[in-house]
């Protein structure tokens, strides 16, 4: 994973292949000096703190309908079998469309980037808002092809921050989601009580809109320290140029290392809702209770622990140690019989993973150039829906034949493996 030095020798006309590529070292009309957000005591670069507005405002809109979805397919005469091929229909669609919203964010920019994020979002949720079949339902998940904000946010980020510090502004930016996930279920609730579920969904179109406006008026053009000038023949989707990024030194063994380790955590979340209700006999409310604890755990380790272990130590040993912690909260998790107890395994769980998630993707940037970082992260996303893909299919047939505790061997196996591969890959 020691690949920062390589990467930076590497010219990106190197990176397999493609036509020639002019890069001009001439800094963006970004004037940092000025451009900033003063709240209290605290100041904060303008577009930077946009961007975390902008993720928050996007979590948040996500949720309201992710909260109303299952109601609304229900009230529509959806089953659960035909709802289980729509997640599944937006896990594939994201798959496709990760990459080359990368790709096309390296290309235009970071404006254009966000700005198609929302765009994507806000067709998704009106589309869901006028459904009243299931095809519409359907149709209502093909925008989302490119609805990546998250993603954006993340190569903004990554452009506009220090190489040294691009691991804790990543986590940061975990923090605003964290919050918007937070609210957004609470306010689709609200809404959907005294209105509908429609409206919910129009409600989290609006706010949509609304970001297309904030990201309009305050991300630049251009957010990468260099500028990149494409040559005539280059496309936004090259096979061959996302071949050479997937190719790149180190990425192969972090994509990896981000399949292996994402799978198990990815069939229990998948299964959660069901492992509540049926293994654990928890009504909504206390189902509702168990999420904001395990999304608090999560901004807490995202927004502060990353900052602070990312000061005390390097990318590897993070990586390995958070790997090493996942190995042994797995095999508890195997063991769990109650809530309180879910409860306190769920606590090293998060650490683990949100910290091995958070320097994988910070480690994969640095494979690559500067001016690839954007599709890199879309190749990280789309493993991430990957494992969406075929996590539910996975977990359902795990907890039908063995029952819950399969849930914490597979981690178990599955990270001893990943933490095997890790002492001895990045051994000093």
């Amino acid at each position: 994973m020691e690949t920062r030095s390589r990467a930076r020798r590497k010219r990106l006309d190197n990176m397999g292949g493609d036509a020639p590529t002019e890069v001009s070292e001439k800094n963006t009309q970004l004037p940092h000096s000025t451009n900033e957000v003063q709240i209290g005591k605290w100041k904060f670069n303008r577009v930077i703190f946009s961007t975390h507005f902008n993720i928050f405002l996007y979590a948040t809109c996500f949720w309201i309908q992710i909260g109303t979805l299952p109601y609304l397919t229900k009230k529509l005469g959806v089953d659960p079998v035909f709802f289980g091929y729509l997640q599944t229909t937006f896990a594939v669609v994201q798959l496709c469309g990760g990459p080359v919203y990368g790709r096309f964010g390296d290309m235009f920019g970071g404006r254009a980037a966000m700005a198609l994020a929302f765009a994507s979002a806000s067709a998704s949720y009106f589309l869901l808002g006028i459904a009243d079949n299931f095809f519409s339902l359907f149709l209502s998940r093909l925008p989302s092809i490119f609805m990546h904000a998250m993603q954006g946010g993340q190569m903004i980020v990554t452009d506009m921050g220090e190489e040294g510090q691009r691991a804790a502004a990543l986590g940061k930016l975990g923090l605003s989601y964290g919050v918007g996930m937070v609210i957004g279920p609470f306010l689709g609730g609200l809404v959907t009580k005294y209105f509908s579920e429609q409206t919910a969904a129009f409600v989290a179109c609006a706010g949509s809109l609304v970001s297309i406006g904030i990201v309009w008026m305050f991300v630049p053009k251009r957010t990468k320290k260099s500028h990149i000038k494409e040559s005539s023949d280059s496309a936004v989707f090259s096979l061959k140029k996302l071949f050479s990024l997937i190719m790149a030194p180190g990425a192969p063994f972090l994509l990896f290392i981000r399949m292996l380790a994402g799978l198990p955590i990815g069939v229990f979340q998948s299964m959660f809702s069901v492992v509540a209700l049926e293994t654990f006999k928890l009504p909504a409310e206390q189902n509702g209770y168990l999420l904001s604890y395990v999304g608090i755990l999560t901004m807490i380790v995202q927004g502060l622990g990353i900052g602070i272990l990312t000061k005390k130590f390097s990318e590897n040993d993070i990586l390995k140690w958070s790997s090493f912690l996942l190995v042994w909260s797995y095999l508890a998790l195997a063991f769990v019989t109650d809530v309180f107890q879910l409860c306190v395994v769920m606590a090293p769980l998060v650490v683990g993973l949100a910290s091995s998630n958070i320097v994988v993707s910070s480690a994969l940037t640095k494979t690559v150039s500067d001016q690839d970082t954007g599709a890199m992260l879309g190749l990280n996303m789309a493993v991430n829906s990957l494992i969406r893909t075929i996590s539910p299919t996975v977990g359902g047939y795990l907890l039908k034949q063995y029952g819950f505790q399969s849930f914490g061997y597979l981690g178990f196996i599955m990270l001893t493996i990943a933490t095997i591969i890790l002492f001895i890959k990045l051994r000093q």
